[in-house]
């Protein structure tokens, strides 16, 4: 009697788990469907950028307040440059630069392009994806240089392969040449790109077409495109499907401050937004705009 009552009970105990696991993702979007009705208000967003005894708070208030739309605040801008030079957190430092790269002016590069020597691999990452959303001719040099470093990660060298495609010179186009030879495919594709941008024109992946043609033309950069940085898409969840009264607004691609677009306003743009980041309603929206969502 006790062996039938026991296998039914573990039965239902293993069905119990595999449906909780299964679940997860709707928990997940439950959660965000509740903090829409309870949302932290900027004040205690404010408290917990500015907490430097909790890290994990920190770095969700951080979080919320550059996805809000007075994230650009200079007093917020500040702070992000603090922490994303400073923050002995890494995770903490990397929201920083994330921020910075938001919110921050073209002279912030600098700032952000020395995190590129950072030990940690987050940061690292976080700083080349911020690098395409400020233009600054001084940091080129720190971003080739980085993206030839075959001991650097992959993800990383294809990040800062993207952002070498706003700056049509010399030393960058024989980078991104040379990255075509790696035996990385994300790499050759954004490195591919990356010259389309420059040049106006596409040889793929074929590393010596390329040089070829750059070998045979006086003007190589003369047809240059704007260089738009890409934002992160994705499916809505159910739960944001409901929550009509907040829609979820997507990023989209923009040119990076900093960028001299010459006679071409950003109005002349295959895009619906201008240079200028897009803005979440309130801290408590964590826009996904990002190639890395808020709990990388």
């Amino acid at each position: 009697m006790i062996g039938r009552i026991r296998t039914p009970l573990l039965a239902a105990t293993a069905w119990t788990i595999l449906l909780v696991t299964g679940c997860s993702s709707m928990s997940e979007d439950f959660q965000d469907f509740t903090e829409k009705f309870n949302p932290p208000s900027p004040f205690q967003a404010a408290v917990w950028a500015s907490d430097f005894n909790d890290p994990g708070l920190q770095r969700r208030g951080v979080i919320l307040l550059s996805n809000a739309t007075f994230g650009g605040e200079r007093t917020y801008v500040d702070l992000y440059r603090v922490l994303a030079s400073e923050s002995s957190d890494p995770l903490v430092r990397a929201a920083g630069i994330r921020a910075l790269g938001r919110w921050g002016s073209p002279s912030d590069a600098v700032i952000i392009a020395n995190q590129l020597e950072s030990e940690f691999q987050q940061v690292r990452l976080e700083a080349a994806i911020a690098l395409q959303r400020i233009h600054q001719e001084s940091v080129e040099d720190q971003i080739w240089r980085r993206l030839v470093d075959v001991s650097e990660d992959e993800a990383i060298r294809v990040e800062l392969a993207i952002a070498l495609g706003q700056y049509p010179t010399d030393s960058a186009f024989q980078a991104l040449a040379l990255t075509l030879e790696d035996r990385s495919l994300a790499m050759n594709l954004a490195a591919a790109d990356s010259l389309r941008v420059l040049t106006g024109d596409d040889f793929g992946i074929d590393g010596p077409a390329w040089l070829s043609w750059y070998d045979a033309t006086n003007s190589p950069f003369s047809q240059v495109e704007i260089f738009l940085y890409p934002t992160f898409q994705r499916p809505l969840t159910f739960f944001e499907k409901l929550a009509f009264w907040d829609p979820t607004v997507f990023e989209k691609p923009a040119p990076p401050r900093g960028l001299d677009l010459g006679e071409k306003s950003t109005y002349d743009i295959d895009v619906d937004s201008d240079a200028a980041p897009a803005k979440a309603k309130s801290p408590s929206v964590s826009t996904p705009t990002d190639q890395a969502g808020e709990g990388s």
